[in-house]
């Protein structure tokens, strides 16, 4: 089996990588038959002759390879007809931007593999960049917070060259008797609290969080039945919350009455109460300063987030009274950091990890007969046509919706 690595060509240019040179050291001494193929990049976080330089064939043509390897959507006049191709293509919630882009992968025969939906056999996924995001969004809200208070000046985390040297521009400040909520247990969650402990920062219960006054700085990490709960006050666990949504209420405004700083790292579903209203951001009790959305649904659950941010202009102010954008340090607004692409900002740390994640759970299906059914389940299209499991974006290709 000969895999490529591609060079990414979307803009703005993605410095991350499917596979970091150790890791294809990795596979190699794993799956000696395997050969890999880099096309040659100048955008990518490492540079062509750390591959070279490990005996990969760094070339400028790699079509005669089979399966091909990106991060971000590769563009359709990029598209090599006949091959397997692994990339993020935003097309399974029927996106309208890339329409064309999944019409042009079927009309090219090509087999299709979108990271987001490479899961396992009870549908969690297995690989994706979500740890990433959580760093960088919870290091984003803590620079913010800064920012908008004048309390310090921390670095992006885009200038930084790793999560070494951003650990080490954390440990130079130090922060005022402030609350944090933040919401999330899963793989955003994780990241986003290792920045709080890194702090140092102490961690509390839901309970004391709500009702204790502290001379420190301190957090609470809270999942979805900490923030809703039924309109009928019964209490039937976490999976009744994501099979009936409509069931429930949301609580968070408990939360917004005393934090100071938000950290959204949760997973929104659809027909789930939103955390907090436009209506919610205007009431007096609403105490929250900053908000560091890195779930960053828009007009979603969070009110404030009102448009995405970028790495270049990571922060604005959201109004509540007049429910507009103004200046985030202005002294009406909740200062919000909505950046979508957070982990394009620690390029080198994100590559790596999903490098683990995808020789951990992927490469392996390809030299085992795809025993566990991993890429049956992320196969999209074959054959010119949509599989069983991605029927349902028929209409979307059709322009039916």
């Amino acid at each position: 089996m000969k895999f490529a690595i591609i060079k990414e060509r979307k803009n703005p240019p993605d410095r991350r990588v499917v596979l970091s040179p150790q890791a294809c050291v990795a596979i190699k001494d794993q799956y000696p038959e395997a050969e890999l193929l880099v096309e040659s990049s100048d955008i990518r976080v490492f540079p062509d002759s750390a591959y070279s330089s490990l005996g990969f064939n760094v070339q400028e043509d790699v079509s005669e390879a089979e399966v091909m390897l990106g991060v971000k959507e590769v563009p359709i006049n990029a598209l090599i007809p006949n091959k397997k191709y692994f990339f993020f293509s935003h097309t399974i919630k029927k996106q309208p931007y890339n329409r064309e882009l999944l019409r042009a992968i079927l009309d090219k025969n090509i087999e299709l593999y979108d990271h987001e939906v490479i899961v396992d056999k009870n549908n969690v996924r297995l690989i994706g960049f979500g740890y990433y995001a959580g760093v960088v969004g919870a290091y984003n809200g803590i620079r913010t917070l800064g920012l908008k208070h004048n309390l310090f000046n921390l670095p992006k985390a885009s200038e930084l060259k790793n999560r070494d040297e951003l650990n080490l521009e954390l440990d130079k400040i130090s922060l005022p008797n402030i609350k944090i909520v933040l919401t999330g247990t899963g793989r955003v969650g994780s990241g986003a609290k290792e920045i709080l402990d890194h702090l140092k920062i102490r961690e509390v219960s839901a309970i004391n969080y709500l009702n204790e006054s502290y001379n420190e700085p301190v957090y609470v990490n809270i999942d979805a039945l900490d923030y809703n709960e039924r309109l009928d006050g019964k209490k039937l666990g976490l999976s009744d919350f994501f099979n009936n949504p409509e069931a429930y209420k949301s609580t968070f405004m408990s939360f917004a009455k005393v934090s100071d700083l938000f950290i959204a790292g949760h997973f929104y579903g659809d027909g789930a109460p939103f955390l907090f209203t436009r209506e919610d951001a205007k009431s007096p009790d609403f105490k929250i300063s900053v908000v560091a959305d890195i779930s960053c649904d828009i007009d979603g659950p969070v009110a404030c987030t009102i448009k995405s941010s970028t790495i270049a202009e990571p922060n604005y102010g959201y109004d509540p009274v007049s429910e507009t954008e103004v200046d985030f340090k202005d002294s009406k607004a909740i200062a919000v950091m909505a950046v979508d692409n957070l982990p394009c900002e620690l390029p080198d740390n994100a590559s790596r990890g999903f490098s683990f994640q995808f020789i951990e759970n992927v490469i392996p299906a390809f030299f085992n007969g795809d025993k566990d059914g991993v890429l049956q389940r992320a196969r999209m299209t074959k054959d010119g046509k949509l599989t069983d499991r991605f029927s349902y974006l028929q209409d979307y290709v059709d322009g039916k919706e």
